[in-house]
Order: C-alpha cells, then structure tokens, then sequence
C-alpha cells in the first residue's frame, strides 16, 4: 500500500510541476512577443522535455536499485 502511495504521490508532483514549467515557457513567450500557437508550442516543449528528465532519471535510478 505505501508503495503505490508513494508512486501515485511522485506522478502527481511530477506532472504538476511539468505543468508549472509549461505555463512558465507559454508566459515567457508571450511577453517576448509571440503568438498564442508559437507560445503554445514553447509550452509543449517545455512540458515534454520535463516527463521525458523525469523518465530518464526513473530509468537510471531504477537500474541502479536493482
């Protein structure tokens, strides 16, 4: 039980923080003078780059407790 706690508990501080990142990339964006699909762009990639550090990292991590 406390294992699937803790793993629902990281996924969901994982994609709120992905999110953050995102709307943080989308802002930056418009302030510098983007259009909203551009900004929307920077925001995906943002939001993508950030699942696949935190993949990446789960993969090394786990690699190395097994």
């Amino acid at each position: 039980m406390t294992d699937l706690v803790l793993f629902l508990l990281t996924t969901a501080i994982i994609i709120v923080l992905a999110l953050l990142v995102g709307a943080g990339a989308a802002k930056l964006a418009r302030l510098d003078g983007a259009t909203y699909p551009a900004a929307l762009k920077h925001a995906a990639a943002a939001f993508a780059a950030v699942l696949t550090i935190a993949s990446t990292v789960t993969a090394a991590l786990s690699s190395l407790r097994s």
